[in-house]
């Protein structure tokens, strides 16, 4: 287990489990976190009209492009089709810190090559979901003997 004290001089706790995931624990009463945006209705919405579309990552950043001079969106028609995933978060920022994203590493935090996929809520606090390979979960970059991503190549 490892504690982080934040500038407010709350611990935080943070601890592995079998899984390779952490459990974060502490007090969480002032905090904010982000929930991801969909794209996908207005993407679709979008490639359905456009002649030439612009690729899935460009989109997500042009469609929420303010357009200072007519005082509206650049795509107004389909920046209302994005949702919220509700039942997903990307951010948590307890008041004081710490602040993790997904994509962050925890590598500050002594949990070399674990990098965030995701967060779920528990009761006590968060459980950090850390990024795995999808056939033999183990963390970033590490994998079992019989990984089927695992390639050997024998010269003779």
């Amino acid at each position: 287990m490892r504690e982080y004290k934040n500038r407010y001089g709350d611990i935080f706790t943070f601890s592995e489990d079998e899984n390779h995931d952490i459990l974060w624990q502490g007090n969480f009463e002032f905090c904010r976190f982000g929930i991801p945006n969909d794209y996908k209705k207005a993407y679709t919405a979008y490639r359905n009209k456009a002649k030439n579309p612009m690729e899935f990552e460009k989109f997500k950043e042009e469609v929420h492009k303010w357009d200072d001079k007519k005082q509206k969106h650049k795509y107004p028609e389909y920046v209302k089709l994005v949702e919220t995933l509700r039942n997903e978060i990307s951010m948590v920022d307890p008041s004081g810190g710490p602040y993790l994203s997904r994509g962050m590493s925890m590598d500050s935090f002594g949990f070399k090559d674990h990098v965030i996929k995701d967060f779920e809520r528990i009761d006590t606090g968060y459980k950090i979901v850390i990024e795995k390979c999808e056939s033999c979960h183990q963390i970033a970059g590490k994998h079992k003997m019989s990984c089927e991503t695992q390639k050997i190549q024998v010269n003779l």
